[in-house]
């Protein structure tokens, strides 16, 4: 999203927020559309004998902290690199942020990214401009989750900007460091706690008419606004009210096992079997293809789900660690197949493996979605079979919050800012 803010040629300085360790790079190098796309990388990760190979293939710049520099290690020698990089009309990325993390907002950023802009315009390499990337990963432990990549208005490094950086270095570093800053609020989700932005999902879902689907950038966008609404007028004695209820209603919810959707509309037991029904059906016709690589590609599965919830140090690097593990080890096990199935049938079997085996994997992974949906289908039709008089308190109270909600946004919203949704998608 916002592809049409990156130029086409020219020094660029690709500056994202990090909530997930080594997938923001993926991500944006898969993304950007000007490659090659070097990285400032934090030095450590040289350390990890696997990574270093790839990391130096990609052209990474290796970077110390501050509190790591000394003699033998300063970061001279990667500013000289970068320089370089950005005179030369290529791009670099970085994540202004200094370190992944998992917090709720943007942490306070680095004046490395501003620096290194002002420094290479005042060289006389004029154009610099700094893309603003917005990395919002909707499900982020998830395999398979979907993220938008939002690149924001670029900020450009005019003549004004390299007079100020001559006249006050400190000061104007600062100056577009803030900048940056606002620029990638924009592009973000940030909420001051996780309390809040899970109360946000919350008011979402209650407000989005059952008919209308989102993509992810409105799914962003929409929070992004009730965020901004609610930290408006949360004092509000409405607002307050409406907050504590909206927070009960979740809580009762999470203890039965339900998910907001399932409330929306009485389950028929015709519906019922039609989902199970349709979702077994498509698992039978998965399994020709999935069984004979499940054996093999299922314990990849656990490894990688162990390596990654097991040997992380921080929450943001859990995905890293399962798409690495995964990388490492699919490639191996294809390769040590083909060679058992080529000693045994000959070469031509072997290369049929070498074919067939990613088309399994890839029939293993919908195989296993559709059991998860299949169980989850069966889980849900059970828990609101016995719920009763309770399904239909809670159908009760959210019909309520609906309605209220939709007040709130009507008595709170700006009257000619746009909305998702007209009077057709509520009725």
């Amino acid at each position: 999203m916002g592809e049409e803010n990156i130029p086409k040629e020219g020094p660029l300085i690709f500056a994202g927020n990090h909530p997930n360790a080594l997938m923001d790079g993926f991500l944006l190098n898969a993304t950007c559309g000007r490659l090659p796309l070097r990285f400032m990388v934090n030095a450590k990760l040289w350390d990890f004998k696997l990574l270093a190979p790839f990391l130096n293939a990609t052209g990474a710049v290796a970077v110390y902290r501050r509190e790591e520099c000394t003699e033998e290690h300063d970061n001279q020698g990667a500013f000289d690199r970068l320089y370089e990089v950005l005179e030369s009309g290529e791009c670099m990325g970085i994540f202004p942020e200094g370190i992944s993390h998992v917090e709720s907002q943007l942490v306070r950023l680095k004046t490395g990214t501003a620096r290194i802009a002002l420094e290479v315009s005042a060289r006389g390499r004029t154009g610099v401009k700094i893309i603003p990337c917005g990395l919002n990963y909707i499900h982020r432990h998830r395999f398979r989750s979907q993220v938008l990549i939002e690149f924001g208005q670029p900020i450009v490094i005019d003549e004004q900007w390299v007079r100020e950086y001559r006249e006050d270095e400190h000061a104007t570093v600062l100056k577009l460091t803030e900048k940056l800053a606002e620029a990638l609020v924009n592009v973000t989700l940030n909420a001051p706690d996780w309390r809040t932005l899970r109360l946000i999902q919350t008011i979402r879902r209650l407000y989005k008419p059952a008919s209308a689907e989102l993509s992810p950038g409105q799914y962003i966008e929409l929070s992004r606004r009730f965020v901004n609404g609610y930290l408006l007028q949360k004092d509000d004695p409405d607002m307050v009210n409406f907050a504590d209820v909206a927070e009960n209603y979740q809580a009762k919810l999470d203890l039965l096992g339900l998910k907001d959707y399932q409330l929306r509309h009485t389950i028929s037991p015709w519906r019922t079997f039609r989902t199970v029904l349709l979702r077994s059906t498509r698992m039978l016709l998965l399994l020709p293809l999935a069984i004979p690589g499940a054996l093999l590609h299922l314990p990849v599965g656990w490894v990688a789900a162990t390596v990654g919830n097991r040997f992380s140090y921080e929450k943001d690097d859990v995905a890293t660690l399962k798409v690495f593990a995964t990388i490492l080890l699919l490639p191996i096990l294809y390769i040590a197949t083909a060679i058992v199935v080529g000693q045994y049938f000959g070469f031509w079997w072997a290369m049929a493996v070498m074919l067939i085996l990613p088309l399994s994997f890839l029939s293993s992974v919908r195989l296993i979605e559709a059991e998860v949906s299949l169980y989850i289908s069966m889980l849900s039709m059970l828990r609101l079979a016995r719920l009763g008089s309770d399904l239909d308190r809670l159908r009760s109270q959210r019909a309520e919050l609906v309605v209220e909600v939709r007040a709130l946004v009507n008595k709170y919203t700006e009257p000619d800012l746009p909305r998702f949704f007209t009077d057709k998608d509520f009725n």
